[in-house]
């Protein structure tokens, strides 16, 4: 009886999951979770802009306890969603109980609906409210249903989250324990971290950016580089970034993003200062070995505008 009762919840789940991936277009991407920890598995992005790869270019990753999956972010359309929820069924059948969602940008949770659907529970930082309020999210949307059709399409919707975090959260499911950190407003309006402790392993979100150009936005750079400050001195034994592969020395993975970050502040902190226009000042600029880094032509002048404008109200 036992074991008729299982091989009817595999049957089932197996049916579920496949009426659920059929709803959503294909994607022909190379997506595979690649375990990193006892618990822990990992899916890496392609390194690129919003719109490269079918979408696929920010990383994701879940947590297997004995009663249920944490999942951290959601990728960037519900297609790759589902794609990742394949490869979480061939590791377990246990249900998606949690979808951590280290900040509101499209590239991490377009995919959200796929889990919400399956009943998982939405855990979001704070200033996840104020994307969801703003006239960035519904023209975002419409845009990447054109530039991203089939796979952003009128089916795609942004899913608001179920909880709000503001200050550092204990989280237990199936005998493992979870640390949420909330950052504030650093990459994004809100951000937020997740370590699993028994594997002792940190999912970072966009706070970090390994092997290519990170995009800034309308970021706190003060707040990001004091968050990265506060993440050099957590002894992890491996890190996974928002992009990029993950890390067992946090330090080299933070470097990367450090040092991009305070170039950014330190040259066009000086520019306002000085009175020196933008143009003049991203002109005098040495870029160094990040001009050969993906996304450096697609990003970088405006990320040092955005660092400009920053500067030129938070710069006495």
């Amino acid at each position: 009886m036992k074991f008729t009762n299982i091989f009817i919840t595999l049957f089932l789940s197996i049916i579920s999951l496949s009426t659920h991936a059929q709803s959503y277009p294909p994607v022909n991407v190379d997506l595979k979770a690649v375990k990193v920890s006892k618990h822990g598995y990992f899916v890496q992005g392609k390194a690129g802009i919003a719109t490269d790869h079918a979408g696929f270019i920010s990383n994701a990753g879940f947590i297997v306890t004995t009663d249920g999956v944490v999942v951290f972010d959601a990728l960037g359309t519900p297609s790759l969603a589902t794609k990742m929820l394949t490869e979480i069924r061939k590791v377990t059948q246990q249900p998606i109980r949690y979808v951590v969602v280290s900040h509101y940008h499209a590239d991490h949770i377009y995919g959200l609906q796929v889990f919400k659907d399956l009943g998982a529970k939405i855990i979001a930082p704070q200033g996840a409210k104020v994307y969801l309020s703003s006239a960035v999210s519904d023209n975002l949307l419409n845009s990447r249903r054109i530039d991203l059709a089939p796979w952003v399409n009128e089916k795609t919707h942004i899913v608001v989250p179920d909880q709000y975090i503001d200050k550092e959260t204990q989280l237990e499911l199936g005998g493992i324990e979870f640390t949420i950190t909330s950052l504030g407003n650093a990459h994004s309006e809100g951000d937020l971290t997740l370590l699993v402790k028994p594997d002792n392993i940190l999912f970072s979100g966009d706070l970090i950016f390994e092997g290519r150009i990170p995009f800034v936005g309308q970021a706190d750079i003060f707040n990001w580089l004091e968050a990265l400050d506060t993440m050099r001195n957590v002894n992890v034994s491996a890190v996974l970034p928002g992009h990029g592969p993950l890390a067992k020395d946090p330090n080299a993975l933070i470097n990367l993003t450090y040092s991009y970050l305070s170039l950014l502040k330190e040259k066009m902190q000086t520019a306002v200062k000085n009175w020196t226009p933008f143009a003049k000042a991203y002109s005098e600029i040495d870029w160094g070995d990040y001009m050969f880094l993906p996304a450096f032509d697609a990003a970088n002048r405006k990320n040092a505008y955005n660092v400009f404008l920053f500067m030129e109200q938070n710069t006495e």
